[in-house]
């Protein structure tokens, strides 16, 4: 694979999503693609935005999200990449997040970020970064989910690599369990670009939601891949007979110039079948650490008249 991994300045070192583009195929999956097309407007939800915002918890890219209408559904926080203790002010930015009305009812659900570098960190070292934000000092539940970021697109040999991450959703699924057995967690894969259909097989799936493009405006336009998923007998697909909810796959779009061109993206996301979306205009080298010039609000809004 070829991938970048943006990094933070002295504040927010190694702290950033990973795009992968590739044009590879995995073995093939046991569940079946969907005929060719773009996906049907009328699937059972819309658009919704959510952010991956690398900053300080005090950053007004922050402070502001909480008083956005509507809200995002969904915040990453990025405390050094999960290292860093998720103490007591990171805490009340969370809670503070996860107040927040969403266009569809709901709250904004917060992710803490953990890395896992394309597979190779031991399940040790994942879980731990994992429990930095679940098991809390004071014992109590402020994210919703993790967000696995540079995770594997491929299933790997007798699918050992699908597996790294169905074994990791379990420990998320396992531990918020134990500390808010109510709670609905949530866990995002991040290949940054279209994922191999045996991580959403029915029985092993290893994520809630996945991130399937991640890049610039002008790669959105000219090096879409084709579909979400893929297989080798049946290459890219959309993926919506995977999806009965409308809500497996995220789009991130930076570098994208103003609010008519975000406009144009969101509606682009939501042909090829995304239910999560962020565009931007911030730039590389983090193109996540500032609100987009037009404001949340403009782009929460419009998602939200999407299906």
């Amino acid at each position: 694979m070829r991938s970048f991994t943006k990094t933070l300045p002295a504040l927010l070192a190694v702290a950033a999503l990973t795009a992968t583009t590739t044009a590879a195929v995995a073995p093939a999956a046991t569940v079946s693609p969907e005929g060719a097309g773009p996906v049907a407007a009328d699937r059972p939800r819309g658009l919704e935005v959510a952010v991956p915002a690398y900053v300080l918890p005090g950053d007004p890219m922050l402070a502001g999200l909480p008083t956005t209408h509507p809200a995002p559904s969904i915040v990453i926080l990025n405390p050094y990449n999960g290292y860093a203790p998720f103490d007591a002010t990171w805490q009340a930015r969370a809670d503070s997040l996860r107040a927040a009305p969403t266009a569809h009812g709901g709250r904004t659900r917060v992710l803490g970020y953990v890395d896992t570098a394309h597979g190779t960190l031991p399940q040790a070292v994942v879980r731990a970064t994992v429990d930095n934000y679940v098991r809390t000092a004071d014992h109590r539940l402020h994210v919703d989910g993790i967000f696995f970021d540079q995770s594997q697109r491929d299933c790997g040999a007798g699918n050992a690599d699908r597996d790294y991450y169905a074994e990791l959703r379990a420990y998320v699924q396992e531990t918020v369990y134990a500390v808010a057995p109510q709670a609905r967690d949530l866990v995002v894969d991040n290949p940054g670009t279209a994922v191999a259909d045996c991580y959403l097989e029915p029985g092993h799936r290893t994520a809630d939601v996945f991130v399937t493009f991640e890049g610039s405006g002008a790669d959105y336009a000219d090096g879409w891949l084709g579909g979400n998923v893929f297989n080798a007998a049946a290459g890219y697909y959309s993926g919506a007979t995977l999806d009965p909810s409308g809500t497996a796959f995220w789009h991130l779009v930076y570098d994208t110039p103003d609010a008519t061109a975000m406009r144009a993206t969101l509606d682009t996301a939501f042909t090829r079948g995304a239910g999560y979306v962020y565009a931007t205009d911030d730039e590389l080298d983090i193109p996540w650490d500032a609100a987009p010039g037009w404001g949340f609000a403009t782009e929460t809004a419009y998602a939200a008249t999407k299906g």
